[in-house]
């Protein structure tokens, strides 16, 4: 039997206390030591805020860290938790999933306490942390091969009310994008799990490959509003300014919205994040590599849409998302 995950301080602590969160070793590797922040206000909402997910979605541990700083000073009430990096065998390795298992740590909660290194830490997070809150906040980035708007993300939910609650909060964040993608819930994210209990998980999407003290900046104000919409901050919110802009849209997005290369090649963006395109307009192009003589591949809009993401100039295979598109959420 293994060592049961462990913290090394009490959450019931009035206060700021910081300490670690005790993932037990296994037959991959050795026991991980993931710090945690608490800060306790008494009555009042629970938050449980995450970062390094995906280990090569770097803002939102940078993002947890200056979170860390101010808040003593600004939370009224409630209790926040931050675990600047769930990840960290990925954080170190600059991957999206954990190194040692090859797993994706978003696709095996709840985990398992005899499981693998990455199904250990889900294990430790579901049994320890998510119980004591009623709200959790993901903090990722869409992956360093993307350029996307600054956005909170959402899956649709079954359930109509906690799918109302969730896009009203997520708003309330007033970045650039609200999005609600639709495609079924898999199991073994941590939204699902989220979700199956009751709870409000609200995921934030922060650009992409690029950390920019401008982009930081405005993801920082998303946060400080979504926590002074929750109740746990004083303060008045304000749209962040995004492409000389203040303001925010609530987008949807479908599969047909994803664009996909038709065969392998070289993906030359045409557009850039928060674009307009009408039915039929050029979004990128592809240039295969095996002849100067053939000719390159237009990727073209299927409808009337915002560009919501669109991939960085590279290589890329046939059939691989090259873009992601948007249109004004319809329900």
């Amino acid at each position: 039997m293994s060592e049961a995950p462990h913290l090394t301080f009490d959450l019931d602590t009035p206060g700021v206390s910081t300490g670690h969160l005790v993932v037990p070793k296994g037959a991959d590797c050795e026991a991980l030591s993931l710090p945690v922040f608490s800060c306790n206000r008494g009555e009042g909402p629970s938050l449980l805020i995450t970062g390094g997910n995906h280990g090569n979605e770097l803002q939102g541990p940078i993002l947890a860290r200056r979170l860390v700083k101010w808040l003593p000073e600004a939370q009224r009430c409630g209790r926040i938790i931050i675990v600047p990096e769930i990840n960290p065998l990925a954080v170190q390795a600059w991957t999206r999933n954990t190194p040692i298992d090859g797993k994706n740590l978003n696709r095996v909660f709840p985990g398992r306490s005899d499981g693998s290194v990455s199904e250990r830490i889900a294990d430790a997070i579901s049994r320890l942390l998510l119980p004591v809150v009623d709200t959790v906040l993901d903090l990722h980035s869409f992956g360093p091969t993307w350029d996307c708007a600054p956005s909170i993300i959402s899956h649709p939910i079954a359930d109509i009310d906690q799918m109302t609650k969730t896009v009203s909060i997520s708003k309330a964040f007033k970045l650039p994008v609200t999005l609600l993608w639709e495609h079924n819930e898999t199991d073994g994210m941590f939204d699902t799990l989220v979700h199956r209990q009751g709870k409000t998980f609200i995921c934030t999407e922060f650009g992409g490959g690029v950390v920019s003290a401008e982009a930081l900046t405005i993801y920082e104000a998303g946060v400080r509003n979504g926590l002074i919409a929750l109740g746990l901050v004083k303060g008045k919110a304000e749209y962040p300014t995004f492409r000389q802009q203040k303001t925010g849209q609530t987008l949807e997005t479908t599969s047909s919205d994803q664009l996909k290369s038709p065969s392998p090649g070289i993906f030359e963006p045409r557009c850039s994040v928060m674009d307009e395109v009408e039915q039929g307009d050029v979004v990128g192009v592809l240039h295969p590599m095996g002849s100067l003589s053939a000719a390159s591949i237009d990727i073209r809009a299927q409808s009337k849409s915002t560009v919501f993401a669109i991939r960085s100039a590279m290589y890329v295979q046939g059939n691989e998302e090259v873009a992601i598109l948007a249109r004004p959420l319809a329900r």
